[in-house]
């Protein structure tokens, strides 16, 4: 009968360490006590080669298998792990809740560009209204830059009293704040003119391939309001004024050069722009260095 002390070192050497590392042996075969294994330590070892072996073992021998040793596989390098791919760029993502001020804009957009397109009847010759055109392109001469600088300056230069003079350099003065105010904007929006538009205008700039704003429009209203507030007119030469630059505003959406709301931000800001040359009014005491220029001789 073997003593409680041979006992307990055989239980003690037959557990899953002694299990484990019997494996792939010390030389010694199945029989041949290790240590003072006795029959114990042979029942562990036929034990762990049993079916029902012990999770613990199996994973320990799986762990040192050249096989399934780490950095064995092929494929894996030995580089650290790529990044993980980075947020997808604001252009790239779908806005799913758009905001209301976005849906109104696209949707004013819209109806903007609609109307101006069965506005433009007079934008070739072969539309319905294609016989009226020469008369648009007269009121579009009307209300260019050009003439209006020219009749300005000279008008300036023949000029013998103080009070005319004085009203025509401010007319000079809006003229040229105008076009300065037009361009600045033009260039910042680079709206494309309506698509049905011919550009045959009577003269061009750089920047006048863009629509938004009307500079025609600016000027007809800003002129107008000049005339109204600057030169004593009969009643109905006053309403002649505003209908002129009204129906120069209409033509150029009849023409197809701008759009509906192109003309319309136009004789906002023209009727806006007189509120600054009234501010900055020039006259013989503020300015005097440019009248000294264009004194009587």
């Amino acid at each position: 009968m073997p003593s409680p002390r041979r006992s307990a070192e055989g239980r003690g050497l037959g557990g899953p360490a002694a299990g484990c590392g019997s494996g792939s042996g010390s030389g010694s075969s199945p029989g041949t006590p290790a240590h003072g294994g006795g029959r114990f330590e042979f029942q562990s070892l036929l034990g762990s080669r049993a079916p029902g072996a012990d999770p613990t073992c199996a994973r320990l021998r799986a762990s040192e298998s050249p096989v399934h040793r780490r950095g064995s596989f092929p494929l894996a390098g030995p580089g650290p792990a790529p990044p993980p791919p980075g947020p997808a760029p604001d252009e790239a993502r779908m806005d799913l809740n758009p905001s209301f001020l976005g849906i109104a804009l696209r949707s004013l957009l819209a109806i903007d560009l609609w109307l101006s397109k069965k506005l433009g009847v007079c934008a070739a010759e072969g539309s319905a209204w294609g016989s009226v055109r020469p008369l648009m392109l007269l009121l579009e001469v009307s209300g260019h830059g050009i003439p209006w600088l020219l009749g300005t300056v000279y008008c300036l230069a023949r000029s013998d009293s103080w009070a005319g003079r004085e009203v025509l350099m401010n007319l000079l003065f809006t003229l040229l704040l105008d076009l300065l105010l037009v361009s600045v904007i033009k260039g910042l929006v680079r709206r494309r003119r309506p698509a049905h538009n011919q550009m045959d205008m009577f003269f061009t700039l750089s920047v006048d391939k863009y629509s938004f704003p009307s500079g025609h429009a600016t000027r007809a209203a800003l002129v107008s309001r000049f005339i109204l507030n600057h030169l004593v007119l009969a009643i109905p030469l006053r309403v002649l004024a505003v209908l002129w630059a009204f129906v120069v505003g209409l033509s150029r959406v009849l023409l197809g050069r701008h759009n509906v709301t192109d003309v319309a931000f136009g004789f906002l800001l023209g009727y806006l722009q007189y509120s600054i040359v009234d501010y900055c009014w020039l006259s013989p005491h503020n300015a005097p260095v440019l009248f000294a220029l264009w004194g009587p001789q």
